[in-house]
């Protein structure tokens, strides 16, 4: 497929039947005996997930994201009776993930406001028991953004920071497309074993069917093992409304990987096997932030922002190793023990991915970018996966079923 065309991508090629029934409403209670589903230069077969190291080569490089989901959703009710429900999306003041959970008595967030009409003015109160008190959380509603406001919060006692506040009375963001409330369960469920640092709204899901013997099994075999972050956000689960991709908004998503990192892709050539699709799209914007760079040396960590078509619409051309050299030049020239920027990168059929070269992942919705993901790894050939995944009684979405491609 031509660069070009890529934007002209119908999504509704991208579809393909998936019963309610078919959907993992629940994990299973072993989190590594779920079926691997392996796509190996263009042949399918299954397995189970404690045999992945089996399909990787001592010496390969393996990526994890390890964002932690927080308890995002916070709920008030109004004098009238009405329930309205606050799902922060992300820090605006501060806009710094790590100092807005620090924060004490406030701070504001972008938020999904649910039964926005019955909130029209006004600053909503509860009162809530935090470690052995008992405080008052306000949320005043601010500008709208997009689809989103700006939510300003309050309370009214020092010592309790707004971390403290999601874990006391804060609910777990379980995917819509599970249709049932969030239990106790998942608060331990719907978190990979590795996960660290607070700030995604939706689990990495790939990395849920890791567990310690797994981890155990990959170190044995020589498969080294590095982490990055990427904050999930909610826009992963926005559906693609327009009919060609050309008119769906990617959402701006927040990265962080360290130097180390940088340097141990380089010393593994620039190649390295992803768990996820949030540590492929992170895996390959370095490689775009590796471009601006090149261009402009000069360019603050705002500026290495990666905008959906750049891509499709770059013509120079570095190999994965030059481009991670100019990132790693940049932080020690910065002394940055780490990069902190964010990413809109869109991949779909026509991209050619430059540090990925396989991916450990779920089995996504139908018509979504995470599926077009996929489809640009395989070269077209997603339906052949999900075929056999439908045919062979695999589990789907977030708590489903794994697969390894190896194009």
């Amino acid at each position: 497929m031509e660069k070009k065309d890529t934007k002209h991508i119908k999504i509704s090629e991208f579809n393909y039947p998936l019963p309610d029934e078919r959907i993992a409403k629940f994990p299973l209670a072993e989190r590594d005996q779920s079926k691997l589903l392996v796509y190996r230069q263009g042949e399918v077969s299954e397995d189970r997930f404690t045999s992945l190291p089996n399909y990787l080569e001592p010496g390969e490089m393996m990526v994890f994201n390890n964002t932690k989901v927080i308890q995002a959703r916070l709920h008030f009710r109004k004098e009238t009776g009405a329930l309205i429900e606050v799902f922060c999306l992300e820090p605006i003041a501060p806009n710094d993930y790590v100092l807005s959970f620090q924060q004490t008595r406030h701070c504001a967030w972008l938020c999904m406001i649910g039964n926005l009409k019955k909130w029209k003015e006004g600053t909503l109160k509860r009162t809530i028991q935090v470690k052995d008190k008992e405080i008052t959380l306000c949320a005043t509603r601010g500008e709208c953004r997009g689809t989103s406001h700006w939510v300003d919060f309050s309370w009214d006692d020092e010592s309790i920071t707004f971390a403290d506040v999601l874990e006391a009375v804060g609910e777990l963001p379980i995917p819509p497309y599970l249709n049932r409330e969030t239990q106790e369960s998942d608060k331990k469920t719907y978190q990979t074993v590795y996960s660290k640092i607070k700030g995604s709204v939706a689990a990495p899901t790939a990395g849920l069917h890791f567990t310690e013997n797994v981890l155990k099994a990959l170190d044995e075999r020589g498969i080294d093992r590095e982490e990055l972050t990427l904050h999930v956000g909610a826009g992963t689960f926005k559906p693609v409304k327009s009919e060609e991709i050309e008119g769906h908004e990617m959402h701006t998503e927040y990265i962080s990987v360290n130097k180390r990192t940088i340097q141990k892709l380089i010393a593994h050539g620039g190649r390295t096997v992803a768990v996820g699709t949030t540590s492929v799209r992170t895996l390959e914007s370095l490689y775009y932030m590796g471009i601006i760079l090149s261009q402009n040396p000069d360019a603050n960590q705002e500026e290495l922002h990666v905008k959906q078509w750049m891509p499709y619409e770059n013509t120079q051309k570095l190999s994965a190793i030059e481009s991670l050299q100019h990132i790693l030049d940049y932080m020690e020239r910065h002394s940055l023990d780490a990069l902190h920027t964010s990413t809109q990168i869109i991949i779909a059929p026509g991209y050619e991915y430059k540090i990925v070269k396989k991916i450990v992942t779920n089995f996504h919705q139908p018509q979504s970018t995470l599926l077009l993901l996929v489809s640009a790894f395989v070269k077209g050939d997603w339906r052949k996966i999900y075929d056999y995944a439908l045919a062979h009684d695999f589990r789907f979405l977030s708590y489903g079923d794994s697969s390894i491609l190896i194009p």
